[in-house]
């Protein structure tokens, strides 16, 4: 039977569509994930505003950041609405390492508080000589944040040298060589100095290139440096960020002035050509930048703060033997009337740690002179012969944090130790120095844009440090994922009560792993010991 035109085409069709329905590919169930970070205000890193936006993470990896699908899933979902999310901060100048390294302390909560998901360890020059037994602890212990490692040119020096105030012999210089090319062989990430401290503060420039060039050697090497002079002591600190700059100038090497300020009023305004300086070595090529904490008073020691470098040579017992004999005692005393002045006078100088009396903690070295009837010199001398004192000395005026602050090369950092809580009086920036920058500098005062802020404190310091897929919020990248509340980021601790966790973090991931949930730290620890890329 012959049918007609229409209904061959019409049955033609409906054959077709049988066709194309069982030939498609059945739908897609659902995606499941293992963590969905939904409706938050998404800082990516890069320095971009902020955007609404999903993050889902697999594993220890961010698998998307944006528009997720209603139907999606999670083994853990947050409802980040009215919440930013950022990457994890990268702490640039951490001195947490030591606590970190102990069973008590490993799991960093004050850090962790933070939102800081990685930290620079063995800054200012310190730390171990050899590596090796470092990393071997880390590992044992699995940190409660992510390390990465510097080579401390001090602790170098002090394995070659002790403390020696001389120049090193070629075969001295070449046993220091060795020990920064087999630290950087176990994937340190370049040279940290301290030339302001003992044994650093007794080399010269040479020695510093010298090792700095061994550094340069691995690709993406940094040298970033406590540079020699602060304030105004011998060297100056135009002329000590000076030294940082011929030292990449000579080198190649990326160049860091670490916990960069103005140190007392006699350099109060100079960071107007400090920055001019960088950015002239910038233009002309070199690869110059800066860290901050953001606060007005520093942390030092009593013999660092006051004290000459002729009389630390030996080290601390040196020094107290020096201050017994009268004759070096005072002149000793008669120096340390200049450094009073740079730093604005006794009542500028807080204790923090002083564990010959703990009852002076917290206390200013003016008040605890005049209790006991002494000169503030005689005061501090006692303390030395006694073991030396950790300090808090308010010697930075707010304009030139804020200048230093705006500029786009300057990363943040905490220059933080990691104690037992409640012991001692820690300068606050080890509880609070990141929410600080948020809450101080952006909402309450807009001294930056938060997307600024946010870069300095994750793209940036990645970018600069090589630390690779971490720092910003994109597919593929490493999973320290950060959720904050802006309406109740804080920092609570204080010079007077420093012991207090920071406020504001709802939920904090670490490599995937949940660190902060509910804005309380999880049993876990989930960091890892970061090595520089072969």
């Amino acid at each position: 039977m012959r049918m007609r035109p229409g209904v061959s085409r019409r049955l033609f069709a409906a054959g077709a569509m049988l066709f194309a329905l069982a030939a498609a590919p059945a739908p897609e169930a659902p995606a499941h994930y293992d963590v969905l970070i939904r409706g938050g205000t998404v800082f990516d890193g890069t320095g971009s505003p902020g955007r609404k936006a999903d993050v889902a993470i697999d594993g220890d990896r961010i698998v998307k950041v944006g528009d997720v699908p209603k139907g999606a899933t999670a083994g853990t979902v947050i409802d980040a609405t009215g919440k930013i999310v950022s990457p994890g901060f990268i702490d640039v100048h951490s001195h947490a390492s030591p606590g970190i390294e102990t069973p008590e302390l490993a799991a960093a909560l004050p850090i962790l508080y933070q939102g800081i998901a990685t930290v620079v360890i063995n800054p200012d020059g310190k730390g171990p000589a050899d590596l090796a037994p470092q990393f071997e602890r880390i590992r044992a212990l699995t940190p409660g944040v992510n390390l990465v490692p510097m080579i401390g040119h001090n602790a170098v020096r002090e394995a070659v040298m002790g403390l020696a105030n001389r120049d090193p012999s070629p075969e001295e210089l070449a046993r220091m060589e060795g020990l920064v090319a087999r630290a950087m062989d176990l994937g340190a990430f370049g040279l940290s100095s301290g030339p302001f401290y003992v044994p650093g503060k007794y080399s010269k420039t040479p020695e510093l290139v010298a090792l700095a060039r061994v550094a340069a050697r691995y690709p993406g090497a940094v040298h970033s440096s406590h540079i020699r002079d602060e304030a105004s002591y011998d060297v100056g600190v135009l002329a000590a960020i000076a030294e940082l700059i011929q030292v990449s100038r000579e080198t190649g090497i990326r160049g860091v002035v670490t916990h960069m300020k103005m140190l007392g009023p006699s350099v109060w305004g100079k960071s107007g050509e400090a920055i001019r300086m960088i950015e002239a070595a910038r233009a002309e090529g070199l690869s110059i930048w800066a860290d901050q904490y953001p606060y007005t008073a520093s942390g030092s020691n009593l013999a660092a703060a006051l004290t000459p470098d002729w009389a630390q040579e030996g080290g601390p017992a040196a020094l107290a033997e020096r201050l017994r004999d009268p004759a070096q005692r005072a002149r000793i005393r008669d120096a340390m009337a200049a450094s009073l002045v740079l730093r604005g006078g006794a009542a500028t100088i807080q204790i923090r740690d002083y564990p010959t009396d703990r009852s002076l903690e917290g206390k200013r070295l003016d008040a605890i002179a005049a209790a006991q009837g002494l000169d503030p010199r005689d005061m501090a001398i006692e303390m030395l012969i006694k073991g030396g004192a950790k300090t808090v000395s308010f010697n930075m005026s707010d304009d030139d944090v804020d200048a230093i602050m705006r500029q786009p090369w300057t990363m943040t950092s905490t220059d933080g130790a990691l104690v037992r809580f409640g012991e001692g009086s820690e300068h606050p920036r080890a509880y609070g120095a990141f929410p600080r920058k948020i809450r101080a500098y952006v909402l309450d005062r807009p001294v930056l844009p938060m997307a600024q802020a946010i870069h300095s404190m994750t793209g940036l310091p990645a970018q600069v440090f090589g630390i690779v897929d971490r720092g910003v919020l994109k597919p593929g990248a490493f999973a320290d994922v950060l959720v904050f509340d802006p309406r109740t980021i804080r920092d609570t601790a204080t010079y007077e009560q420093p012991h207090a966790y920071a406020q504001g973090v709802v939920a904090f991931f670490i490599n995937g792993r949940a660190a902060v949930l509910a804005g309380k730290a999880t049993p876990g620890r989930f960091g890892r010991l970061l090595l520089r890329p072969r």
